[in-house]
């Protein structure tokens, strides 16, 4: 007899894991079903802010995969489409038809939960105002597109200053707009230490953008025609003609909580190296992956919410793998993350110093200044390089990163040592490529490892 599989959202980890349990197992031996409840089907949200500066041209630029080119290769997706309900103990779903509203079960043999992650909203006066835009998926994009192409004002306010905040901050300012950034942390990007994140304020301002640090916005302000006019906070009004939520996210499992699915501190569900649902409840039946998930932090060693598409994907693969017959496991992350502004590029990997302390850890800092080329080579720009280093074993513990051009990528470097575990003295030998084009003679991530060296020896 063949068995079913059933998932819950059709966007990168969901239909990655449907795709790849296809090529495990013909049709006649596994039935794929896939529930969406909204239009588009595996595309790139990251590229959102692309598409809304102009960047990238088209909606459909950012569909890799279309739901008739999935219904081609025998999943049966359909659209939305919205799961109400799991029943772990009846082995099957129901799910409503948002056009017809009808409703029906749906039973499993296997089930993925892929439900992604809801932006945070806050329940503030006039949030919900014409004029206010989150950009979750690309109906939130079109939807923004509209009322920029709409809207005869030139002044925008962003609430956040973390990668999206600043990501829709650049597309707004390509699109000729007055742009406020208001940003309740004292510094942008709280992903990056303090004195980093001064860095990219600097930048920010020197770019045009408004910086507006430690302020917590109090109400969203409308005009007589019930649009939003302006952003309050305590102190002072900001106008605005559209306004950009780019607060952050959290994990959408409310349906998996109802189910009895277990779910972490950070309201992730809580899964195995295999991406299955742990506990009695799941039954050994449920498989979970992309932003709905919390995950092992490899540096720090405990679970964390960590919202990417590249670990989606990844996600998706393996739980393909896995119900389709196969072995897989994601051994979890170290936390590398990088983004553009503008010219400015902008980078992490593992832990921040407040990180370190909360974990315990005793550690140095080093941050060294180079540039992304040989000093001589035309073109070459500036970079700041920050590495933490545990005092005791000399393990790399962090790197943050902003410069301009060359800048961010560089990063990865430390991703690959910090996943082997290695020290920064180990770091200083690596054999990494050279020519004046591409680099100093010493890479600027090895003159930070060679810098946190010295220092753990002087500790």
């Amino acid at each position: 007899m063949s068995e079913r599989l059933v998932v819950i959202g059709g966007d990168a980890a969901g239909m990655s894991a449907a795709s790849q349990a296809r090529r495990l197992r013909k049709p006649e031996e596994l039935e794929i079903v896939a529930f969406e409840r909204g239009s588009f089907s595996s595309y790139s949200a990251c590229g959102i802010p692309y598409w809304v500066s102009g960047a990238v041209p088209e909606r459909d630029d950012l569909i890799a995969r279309t739901p008739e080119e999935h219904r081609a290769r025998d999943i049966d997706l359909r659209m939305r489409t919205e799961v109400t309900e799991i029943d772990p103990a009846g082995r099957r779903v129901r799910a409503r038809d948002l056009d017809s509203g009808a409703e029906d079960w749906t039973a499993y043999d296997k089930l993925v939960i892929a439900t992604g992650a809801r932006p945070l909203r806050p329940p503030l006066p006039g949030i919900d105002a014409p004029g206010v835009h989150g950009v979750q998926n690309l109906g939130d994009g079109q939807a923004l597109l509209d009322t920029l192409e709409a809207t005869e004002g030139r002044r925008a306010v962003v609430v956040g200053a973390g990668y999206i905040g600043l990501e829709m901050a650049e597309a707004l300012l390509r699109r000729g707009y007055e742009v406020t950034v208001v940003n309740r942390g004292e510094q942008p990007m709280s992903t990056l230490d303090p004195d980093m994140g001064r860095l990219v304020d600097e930048a920010m301002s020197g770019m045009g953008v408004t910086m507006v640090n430690d302020t917590e916005v109090t109400a969203v302000l409308t005009g007589a025609d019930g649009r939003v006019r302006a952003v309050a906070t305590k102190d002072a009004e900001f106008p605005a003609d559209v306004v950009v939520l780019g607060i952050g996210v959290e994990p959408e499992t409310e349906l998996a909580r109802a189910a009895g699915l277990p779910v972490g501190e950070h309201g992730g569900l809580l899964t195995d190296l295999s991406m299955r649902v742990r506990g009695p409840v799941a039954d050994g039946a449920i498989w979970a992956g992309g932003d709905c998930v919390e995950v092992l932090d490899l540096v720090w060693g405990r679970e964390r919410h960590i919202a990417l598409g590249t670990h989606a994907n990844k996600h998706g693969q393996v739980i393909g793998a896995n119900v389709g017959g196969g072995y897989a496991t994601f051994p979890g992350v170290v936390g590398t993350a990088v983004s553009k502004v503008c010219d400015l590029e902008i980078a992490r990997t593992g832990l921040r110093e407040k990180d370190a302390r909360a974990a315990g850890l005793q550690y140095v800092t080093v941050t060294i200044e180079s540039t992304s080329r040989a000093g001589y080579y035309p073109g070459a720009a500036p970079m700041t390089v920050k590495m933490l280093a545990e005092r005791r074993t000399g393990r790399l513990l962090g790197t943050q990163i902003v410069g301009r051009e060359g800048a961010g990528k560089r990063v990865d470097v430390a991703a690959v040592a910090l996943t082997a575990g290695m020290t920064v003295e180990q770091m200083t030998a690596l054999d990494l490529g050279y020519a004046p084009p591409y680099s100093p003679v010493w890479d600027p991530v090895l003159v930070a490892a060679r810098k946190a060296t010295a220092a753990l020896r002087e500790s």
